[in-house]
């Protein structure tokens, strides 16, 4: 797949089953997320992978931030945020470990170049064959993941991307008119 079929032609998969990418596909993603754009070589990356019963240890996470969110939530609720991370039989989690206070790479290049390196992710994702979605909502946010995954005061959850095959149909992908983003200074 050469380079320029590959960027208009990704697209998230939401349905994703077994098997998980092989150690030598996950290789391959973090190479390429290793990629992203890095202002002064900071490389502030984290990645944790979940799969098996980390998967489960994720969704009890999720559960316990909606637990502590609202004491009276329903067991319905509380069930289906333990069957989120088992939509997929492998999760990333991409973290933007940031150094603070530096004046030339504020914390929004770092946080961008995290995005960037799960953008990395997707991409290769999709030029192996393989099926990926990008998530964030708010267990991206909530301090109870947030402690979960022992990150720092100023670290932040970029994305949890989702992977796996590919469980189902591709929606036909919408061309876009970019005269719609564009603004021109000539």
């Amino acid at each position: 797949m050469d380079a320029l079929t590959l960027l208009h032609e990704r697209s998230s998969m939401g349905k994703l089953t077994e098997p998980a990418p092989s150690a030598e596909q996950l290789e391959a993603l973090y190479q390429a997320a290793l990629r992203a754009p890095d202002h002064k070589e900071l490389r502030p990356w984290r990645f944790i992978e979940f799969s098996g019963e980390g998967r489960e240890r994720l969704g009890e996470l999720f559960a316990e931030a909606e637990f502590q969110e609202d004491p009276s939530a329903s067991d319905d609720t509380l069930n289906a945020a333990r069957q989120k991370p088992l939509r997929a039989p492998m999760i990333i989690a991409v973290i933007a470990r940031v150094t603070p206070e530096l004046p030339k790479v504020p914390k929004i290049e770092q946080v961008i170049s995290a995005g960037c390196a799960a953008h990395g992710i997707l991409l290769a994702a999709h030029a192996l064959g393989l099926g990926a979605m990008w998530r964030s909502g708010k267990y991206a946010f909530d301090p109870v993941v947030r402690k979960g995954l022992s990150l720092e005061e100023d670290d932040e959850v970029v994305a949890f991307i989702y992977l796996g095959s590919l469980g189902g149909r591709h929606k036909p992908l919408a061309h876009h008119d970019s005269s719609g983003f564009v603004e021109r200074w000539n």
